[in-house]
């Protein structure tokens, strides 16, 4: 039993003896045959030479290269980057380009700064870029590739709009000049500029640089300058377009009341003093009683005499069909002759109303189309046998009126029909025969006594 342990014991340290000496001679020979120390960044891979090497396959080299550069590997897959657009880094064997065992020191990147050809990479050099010196982006403890492609990746800390816009920098600003920012085409949002929006700053609507959220309605903007004051409400393009504000465009002659004459040029708030959406009388009287200079007196068809070309020009008023047509000359007489104010009912429709009677001084009474027409006031007739009781004969005929009628400003005529009533101061038998002068006398001459019976 022992012996079988002791032996068990010998064998297996003079098999660990050996691979101990296999190792150790394998290093000692790996030394002898290494052309030359590694980089330094593959100085840890020196104790193994099948990390980078598989014997008799020297192609399959660049699969071990691959193995530790993934990122490398994967551009040459995906045709980006230097090593996936470069023709030969893309095709060729790494070691063509990055030979190693050259030393702690060496440069195996063979990367001239001068001839590099940065269009191959994924961030192109364009405008003032081309300029840029190397270090700007990429720092010396970095990889290369590890070097950022966003703008806001470097110009974070220029940016005047402290994120708010995103990080989309390519969206305003091009690769020439920061300051100088492409023309933002509006037509691709929510708002396109049209009219006089095309000339505003974009710092007018988009105040403080919001740009997400900026109101689409007029009144978001103009809300301070509405000068209805919201009466009207917020459908500010009802009316107004974008290519002026002061013009109006609102077609009032699709409503029930079509702007005709002066109210074309009437002011919207003249009428709509209140909401837009309230609806309004369409009678004259409705807008204008306050106007009303005869205070109702001629009811509220104020369209039959006047007109919307202007108020105070009337239409053709029918005086005919009045309690007094117009006959004569009073046709051609002013209104305001007759119509001395704007209640044109108070007009009086006497004679006496109008033509003072300073001839007879209203000894004839009030009524003097008697003897008047309206076709001449001294063009008169009066027919005494046929309008009175009493005809006129003889003497009496070449009488004047008020040689009779001589009372003034009476308001009915009432004289005497017998001789005595006018002739009492004529009687020169003072009375002794009696009133009935008639039974004598005759119209003839009072003298020129008649034949007594």
């Amino acid at each position: 039993m022992r012996r079988g342990v002791a032996l068990t014991l010998a064998v297996g340290a003079f098999l660990a003896m050996t691979m101990h000496w296999v190792a150790k001679s394998q290093n000692v020979f790996e030394r002898l045959v290494m052309p030359g120390p590694l980089v330094e960044g593959h100085a840890k891979l020196e104790k193994d030479c099948f990390q980078c090497h598989v014997p008799f396959e020297r192609k399959s080299q660049s699969n071990s290269c691959s193995a530790c550069h993934k990122e490398i590997a994967a551009d040459r897959l995906a045709h980006k980057g230097f090593h996936g657009r470069q023709a030969d880094a893309a095709k060729q064997e790494c070691r063509y380009c990055h030979t190693d065992h050259k030393g702690r020191g060496a440069d195996i990147m063979q990367l001239d700064r001068e001839t590099f050809e940065h269009a191959l990479t994924n961030f192109a050099l364009n405008g003032a870029h081309a300029s840029v010196r190397c270090d700007k982006c990429h720092a010396q403890t970095a990889k290369f590739r590890a070097a950022p492609g966003l703008c806001f990746d470097c110009h974070k800390t220029n940016d005047p709009h402290k994120g708010r816009l995103g990080q989309k920098c390519d969206g305003c600003h091009n690769e020439v000049a920061w300051k100088r920012t492409k023309t933002f085409d509006h037509s691709k949002t929510k708002f396109p500029l049209e009219g006089a929006h095309k000339t505003v700053g974009c710092s007018i609507c988009h105040a403080g640089e919001r740009y997400s959220g900026v109101a689409t309605a007029c009144v978001g903007c103009h809300q301070i300058q509405d000068v209805h004051g919201g009466r009207y409400g917020p459908k500010c393009d009802t009316c107004h377009d974008q290519a002026r504000w002061k013009t109006v465009r609102f077609n009032h002659d699709k409503t029930t009341f079509p702007l005709r004459g002066g109210h074309v040029k009437v002011k919207c708030d003249a009428c709509h003093g209140g909401s837009l959406t309230e609806k309004l009388a369409t009678t004259c009287v409705s807008c204008h009683k306050k106007d009303d200079a005869h205070k109702g007196q001629l009811g509220t068809r104020c369209e039959q005499c006047h007109q919307d070309t202007a108020w105070r020009k009337t239409a053709a008023f029918d005086h005919d069909l009045t309690r007094f047509p117009l006959i004569g000359r009073h046709a051609i007489v002013p209104c305001e002759e007759c119509h001395r104010s704007a209640s044109f009912k108070d007009a009086a429709v006497a004679c006496a109303g109008c033509h003072k009677d300073t001839h007879h001084v209203g000894r004839l009474g009030p009524n003097c189309a008697l003897c008047h027409n309206p076709n001449g006031w001294t063009r008169w007739r009066f027919d005494h046998d046929r309008q009175t009781k009493y005809p006129l004969t003889g003497a009496h005929r070449t009488l004047d009126c008020h040689a009779c009628h001589t009372a003034k400003n009476v308001a009915k005529i009432a004289l005497p029909t017998d001789c005595y009533g006018c002739h009492r101061s004529d009687d020169v038998h003072q009375g002794s025969f009696g009133h009935s002068c008639e039974r004598c006398h005759t119209t003839e001459s009072f003298k020129r006594g008649a034949r007594v019976q």
